[in-house]
């Protein structure tokens, strides 16, 4: 029985590690997609601003390092799918066959769900919360804004409120599984609104409350969006559970 344990262990450090080389293949790909394309990339992120299409480079590296930056973090948003990929197949011998169908169905619907906040960040979010910058400053001087300091802020907020977004789904898998319950999320409703205007403050490159509201509002509606949907996970597995013969359990 031990060796047959260590022999299991040793499988799923193996089966990791093979998903891992398999992770990073694709993130290089995505990298120098990336890298190839970093001129177009860099443009549509300065046309989030309007006063951004000037920014300084100081400092003879400060341009080779953005682009490769900016080309393994763009490398993670186009391997996204097999990072998710692999992650599901890994954890997927610790399910059973029901908890397995949710993870596959929800799958897409994690793609999705990262790419609509990170569309939310670049149309709804960014665009003020840049402006604000902007006037803010300029009434103390002249704006010259990096190169690093801009595309580090707009990929940081792009990437945040793109994995804010998959709340609700991983909510809804954590109650499909028993994980969660719905009176403790209910319970814990008031720490999350305290929680959604933390992290509102941390995404958020501004200090004015308008632009953390924004960001603040949505993680909330999302909060509660997850918990209609562990009611209506809750639900359905109530009536599978409650099935004659027992008919979906193990």
């Amino acid at each position: 029985m031990v060796d047959e344990q260590k022999l299991t262990v040793l499988g799923h450090l193996q089966d990791l590690r093979m998903r891992l080389v398999r992770v990073a293949i694709a993130v290089v790909i995505g990298t120098v997609v990336s890298f190839v394309f970093r001129k177009d990339i860099v443009d549509v992120l300065k046309s989030i601003a309007e006063d951004a299409e000037n920014l300084q480079i100081i400092g003879t590296t400060e341009g080779i390092v953005v682009a490769f930056q900016l080309s393994i973090t763009c490398g993670f948003f186009l391997a996204t799918p097999v990072i998710l990929y692999e992650i599901a197949m890994f954890i997927r011998p610790a399910l059973n066959t029901r908890e397995r169908k949710y993870l596959y169905a929800l799958l897409p619907g994690v793609v999705v769900a990262f790419a609509s906040g990170a569309v939310f960040a670049y149309f709804i979010l960014l665009p003020p919360a840049l402006g604000f910058l902007y006037d803010f400053s300029s009434d103390l001087g002249v704006v010259q804004w990096r190169l690093n300091e801009y595309i580090s802020t707009v990929t940081r907020l792009l990437f945040g409120i793109g994995l804010c977004f998959e709340l609700p789904l991983v909510i809804y898998f954590l109650s499909k599984i028993g994980i969660l319950k719905v009176h403790q999320l209910t319970h814990f409703r008031r720490w999350a609104i305290v929680l959604a205007f933390l992290l509102a403050a941390f995404i958020t490159p501004t200090p004015d409350p308008i632009n953390q509201t924004l960001v603040a509002v949505p993680l909330i509606v999302l909060y509660e969006i997850g918990i209609l949907l562990a009611r209506i996970a809750h639900k359905g597995k109530k009536s599978k559970d409650t099935v004659p013969n027992g008919a979906f359990k193990k």
